[in-house]
């Protein structure tokens, strides 16, 4: 098969996929290091407040992108690894509000997949009704397993 543009030399890709790597994490993992109770792990919900009602993480904090640069300090202790969510992959807010969080100093990660990804693969949502699972979509996860299996 021809590329009209070649792959990149396999040192450069490696380069690359690791940088993507220590940027970004999935629902998988997060809901593993959730599950696992990872130490200094914070889970930031930057969507509105309509949003956050309609469904969250368990043990996500609530802080809309425009508020992380006045709240962050007074609700993410120093020294927490942060990983933000939004929608899911046709929104750009998880990545505002990880720049935010990085612009203050605190190591961050954004959630690829956001809250859609969360749901479609069956993890647990928090609602005002309280928690509550949806059936796994086959398209992001086998229906027998809690994660994309990959």
């Amino acid at each position: 098969m021809t590329f009209s543009v070649p792959p990149a030399d396999p040192t450069a890709a490696a380069a690359h996929f690791r940088a993507r790597l220590s940027f970004e994490t999935d629902v998988s993992d997060v809901h593993a290091a959730l599950e696992a109770g990872t130490p200094g792990l914070v889970v930031v919900d930057s969507r509105g407040d309509a949003a956050w009602r309609q469904g969250h993480l368990p043990g996500a904090l609530h802080l809309p992108t425009a508020e992380i640069a006045t709240r962050a300090a007074e609700l993410v202790p120093a020294g927490s690894t942060v990983v933000t969510y939004c929608w899911g992959p046709g929104c750009n807010g998880a990545t505002r509000a990880a720049l935010e969080f990085a612009r203050l100093g605190w190591p961050v990660k954004e959630m690829i997949g956001g809250f859609e990804y969360w749901a479609r693969e069956g993890l647990p949502v928090v609602t005002p009704a309280g928690t509550a699972r949806r059936p796994v979509d086959e398209l992001t996860a086998p229906r027998a397993a809690v994660s994309c299996d990959c």
